[in-house]
């Protein structure tokens, strides 16, 4: 992104633990499950910021400590340079409006005793955006614009596929008119021939309303298609962000590499002469995170200060971040 460019959204030293307590009359705090350690990124105005990682890596409980859906524990989130951790119950409902969220399960997030277009309507009516007349023709506009057509307004959620229920979900998202949206994983409980149809969608609103987007996927294929930028997580750290090219052609993290090598290609003869890195083990407990770096009990190249030392998150190259103390060595 151009350095003249200021970020809409700043997240500094984001964390976020869950406590962990025994006992069955007294209980005591015995330690914390670190889901998210210490995350910083930066999302400007109209780009699609691809967060991935394996199941457990922390991606899902990012966003939702973004939109304060969980308290933090630490850190700092801003919009538009308004840190929205420090606001409270009544100004935290005005900046609402301007973050939606796009739930990973089309089936539990819609409730099953609404109508589609009372569930499209809730949020106008909470925010007092629009009433009456004005209401329902702005459900019936959502609705269009995400491929439904008015009939859906007096359905309910049972009625209809998983495909169309998140693009229900997307219309909900989409009438508060917000500045940002966070996908999380809206794609990966749908059939592979509906998540092309959705991410199409989703890109096909972003040229249209001029959307912001974090999107949140374990399918690295998709990541690269709708995303402008891209950061890999592990264990609750960011390991490695940059352009989503870069990522995929030239990863410098031992764990991106992992991934990439592991993501299918079209062509036979480029998918035989590529390397495949296998990862030993399993990831460790957010419970009980290694010493030092959180990759360092699964990467073959780590030396005993990748047992002693966290590595720093920096810039090695032009808008290439890595944490890693021998970044330079894969470059």
């Amino acid at each position: 992104m151009p350095p003249e460019q200021e970020p809409l959204v700043r997240v500094r030293n984001l964390k976020k633990y869950f406590p962990i307590y025994k006992g069955a009359l007294i209980q005591r705090h015995v330690g914390d499950i670190k889901a998210v350690d210490g995350v910083s990124f930066d999302i400007y105005k109209g780009e699609t910021l691809g967060l991935v990682g394996e199941t457990g890596s922390g991606k899902t409980t990012v966003g939702r400590t973004m939109t304060r859906l969980y308290e933090p524990t630490a850190g700092e989130v801003t919009l538009d340079g308004i840190d929205l951790f420090s606001l409270k119950s009544k100004e935290l409902s005005q900046i609402r409006r301007r973050i939606a969220i796009i739930f990973q399960d089309p089936y539990a997030s819609l409730n099953p005793r609404m109508t589609i277009g009372s569930i499209i309507a809730e949020p106008l009516e909470i925010h007092k955006i629009a009433r009456g007349r004005e209401k329902e023709e702005r459900v019936n506009e959502l609705l269009s614009m995400v491929g439904l057509g008015t009939y859906c307004v007096n359905r309910f959620p049972f009625e209809f596929s998983g495909g169309q229920r998140q693009r229900i979900g997307i219309a909900r998202a989409l009438a508060i008119h917000p500045d940002l949206i966070v996908c999380d994983e809206p794609i990966s409980s749908l059939d592979v021939s509906i998540q092309a149809q959705v991410v199409n969608l989703l890109e096909k609103l972003q040229k249209q309303l001029g959307l912001t987007y974090l999107f949140i996927a374990h399918d690295l294929s998709m990541v690269r298609h709708i995303s402008d930028r891209m950061a890999v997580m592990y264990l609750g750290k960011i390991m490695e962000l940059a352009d989503r090219d870069e990522i995929y052609l030239r990863p410098v993290h031992p764990y991106t590499q992992a991934l990439m090598s592991a993501v299918p290609v079209p062509d036979p003869d480029f998918a035989m002469e590529r390397k495949h890195i296998i990862l030993e083990g399993d990831m460790p407990s957010p419970a009980d995170p290694p010493v030092g770096c959180n990759f360092s009990t699964r990467c073959q190249y780590a030396k005993d200060i990748c047992h002693e030392q966290d590595p720093e998150f920096r810039e090695v190259k032009a808008d290439h971040f890595v944490a890693c103390h021998f970044a330079e060595d894969f470059l």
